[in-house]
């Protein structure tokens, strides 16, 4: 695949809750920076991480507001829409660094403010 099937892909999977081919489009030595996850490395780790996802949120909505391809490399700024299971509204604008290798992401870094998302401790 080429970067921007790739991208095209992460947020169509993650928007229709679609963790397994979403985590598929990881290279197995893949490497995460994200804020609220903190550091992750391997597929297998991410899978585990994202096996809890669906217990977190009863909606979630990561949309793409803008795009930068260069390469191998991406970026994309987009805003998250969700419900916590709790009924917890969470809105955040981030901003998603993307690096690809052999048609696979090999690192990420996710960048938000992290405010909205402590709804999903409160009760």
């Amino acid at each position: 695949m080429q970067t921007r099937e790739i991208i095209t892909r992460y947020y169509e999977y993650a928007n229709a809750s679609n963790w397994d081919s979403w985590c598929d489009l990881f290279d197995p030595e893949m490497t995460m920076d994200e804020q609220l996850g903190g550091h992750v490395e391997g597929q297998a780790t991410l899978r585990r991480m994202m096996s809890g996802f669906k217990n977190m949120y009863s909606t979630f909505q990561n949309i793409p507001q803008q795009l930068v391809i260069d390469g191998d490399q991406a970026a994309v700024v987009s805003r998250i829409e969700a419900v916590s299971t709790s009924g917890k509204n969470i809105q955040a604008r981030v901003m998603n660094y993307f690096r690809m290798r052999d048609g696979k992401i090999i690192y990420m870094s996710n960048f938000h403010d992290t405010v909205p998302f402590q709804a999903l401790t409160r009760v």
